[in-house]
């Protein structure tokens, strides 16, 4: 029994570093994240609503949201310049979730376009929310990797998004609704 035992355990040290080396995708090991998601406050920032993982996949970045307590409908989601979700003053008002600054843009391109076109590269699909306030449906995000996101914060807006700045500036998503902080380490 024991010469199986070892015969079975030099099988598996010689088989699976042959078969990372090949790339299959059974064992490839794709980096991830995972961050708390929490309401804005113009106080600083509110109760947690759940969290949301950020995965590589061979055709983008997939985020997989488990999130409660959200309005039913389609919300804006943008990956933005800083990793800061507090709120800020704006016009002498203070703003909730401001601090996370704009859309994440590193080639100022200067143009909401959407997910799929060359844009914000900050920009992501829409986050659905379920009749109960449940968003669990993933989103694949193209153009993203987990490595780009690092350093930088999701926002979860109010309203929908058009991908167009017109009529209304940034896809007209409305106000920061929640958001998460996409720690470096």
């Amino acid at each position: 029994m024991r010469k199986v035992l070892l015969m079975a355990m030099a099988l598996v040290f010689l088989w699976v570093p042959s078969a990372i080396a090949l790339g299959e995708e059974s064992l490839t090991i794709a980096e991830s994240l995972t961050t708390d998601i929490t309401l804005t406050a113009p106080d600083g920032v509110g109760r947690s609503i759940g969290t949301l993982t950020f995965e590589d996949t061979e055709y983008g970045l997939l985020l997989t949201p488990d999130l409660a307590d959200l309005p039913t409908g389609l919300h804006g989601l943008h990956v933005h310049g800083n990793p800061d979700c507090g709120p800020a003053e704006k016009d002498g008002k203070i703003v909730p979730g401001l601090a996370a600054g704009g859309h994440f843009d590193p080639m100022n391109i200067g143009e909401h376009k959407g997910p799929y076109r060359e844009g914000h590269l900050g920009d992501l699909p829409p986050l659905y929310v379920d009749s109960s306030g449940i968003a669990v449906t993933p989103i694949l995000a193209p153009r993203l990797t987990v490595d780009q996101t690092k350093s930088h914060s999701l926002m979860i807006h109010a309203g929908g998004d058009n991908f167009s700045d017109d009529p209304a500036p940034l896809g007209g998503g409305g106000a920061r609704l929640a958001c998460g902080v996409l720690s470096a380490s």
